[in-house]
């Protein structure tokens, strides 16, 4: 597992912690847990913590490595990112038995140019950012993981258990991985993808002050009729100068923002947990219950019975 200054604590630790129980399930050490790091010392967490590595990459000999993993840290998207350890993992991963990452360790594989070409998936947050700094890399915003030829990727954070426990399954068999995930209190196969936990893609305001409070009062009011005719008439618009208007400052149709907006509030009445699916749709504007679900499904990866079962308040 390569580490990083900065590293997310739980993109190390929850890989790590799924492969230690899957050694003591079977009685023996399946896996030799190593952590590289770039330099000799500790590596200070994101979070504070500070681990200590047990190799240095460019000074220490891991070969032969049969798992390669690069674990993720808040900033890789936006960061610099370490050149000797790009090298390295461009000599290094094609020579393991498979190789991948966790969270947004996705981009130092794809800086070494070890994504071209693959299927890929990374935290939800970023994944835009990767398929636009990497054209040749796809890049599936919704998986939990991946699996495409030696490669394996996992979204973020908690999803590294996942990708990890499918890597059990692989090599110990389905037998240990559900003994492994019971004794963690995880899926075995988690239901759904990231979609449902993504807030990106809400409607959120923008363009000149008066398409804003346009914007404003639509959130406000999703359950009214929001069609471009009477959207336009509320700005003294014609329809087709309006649609015009609003694609080219927001980015998007009036008929798909509305609809953000629909599934945005949907999400908040949902996660309240006290109303039926048929008031949850007339409350956001849907023509009925059977409406809200298939825009629910195709907007947030799930169904609101299945959303609201995950994310309900419990007191």
């Amino acid at each position: 597992m390569v580490a990083l200054r900065g590293v997310q604590l739980l993109d190390v630790s929850g890989p790590l912690d799924v492969f230690a129980e899957a050694n003591t399930q079977v009685g023996y050490q399946a896996y030799q847990l190593v952590v590289a790091s770039p330099k000799p010392g500790p590596i200070h967490s994101s979070s504070g913590v500070r681990l200590m590595p047990d190799r240095v990459i460019g000074r220490d000999v891991m070969t032969p490595i049969d798992t390669l993993l690069v674990a993720g840290r808040p900033n890789a998207a936006e960061g610099l990112l370490e050149a000797d350890v790009i090298d390295w993992l461009r000599e290094q991963a094609p020579r393991a038995r498979r190789f991948g990452s966790v969270c947004s360790g996705a981009f130092f594989l794809a800086a070494a140019g070890l994504l071209d070409g693959h299927r890929v998936t990374t935290h939800w947050a970023v994944a835009s950012q990767l398929r636009e700094r990497y054209p040749d890399v796809i890049v599936d915003e919704d998986a939990i993981f991946l699996s495409d030829g030696p490669l394996r990727t996992a979204a973020g954070v908690t999803a590294g258990l996942d990708l990890a426990l499918a890597l059990v399954e692989e090599d110990l068999g389905r037998e240990v991985a559900i003994r492994v995930a019971g004794q963690l209190v995880m899926y075995f196969k988690r239901p759904g993808g990231q979609m449902q936990f993504s807030r990106k893609g809400e409607a959120v305001p923008a363009g000149r002050s008066a398409l804003q409070e346009l914007q404003r009062w639509i959130t406000a009011h999703p359950a009214l009729d929001h069609s471009v005719e009477n959207l336009a008439r509320r700005m003294d618009l014609s329809p087709r100068h309006f649609s015009r208007l609003f694609h080219r400052e927001i980015g998007v149709t009036p008929a798909t923002w509305v609809e953000q907006v629909r599934v945005a509030a949907a999400r908040r009445l949902l996660e309240q947990g006290n109303q039926s699916p048929k008031r949850v749709a007339a409350g956001c504007g849907f023509a009925d219950a059977d409406t809200l679900r298939r825009v629910f499904a195709r907007n947030v990866g799930v169904t609101p019975a299945e959303y609201r079962k995950r994310f309900v308040s419990v007191v």
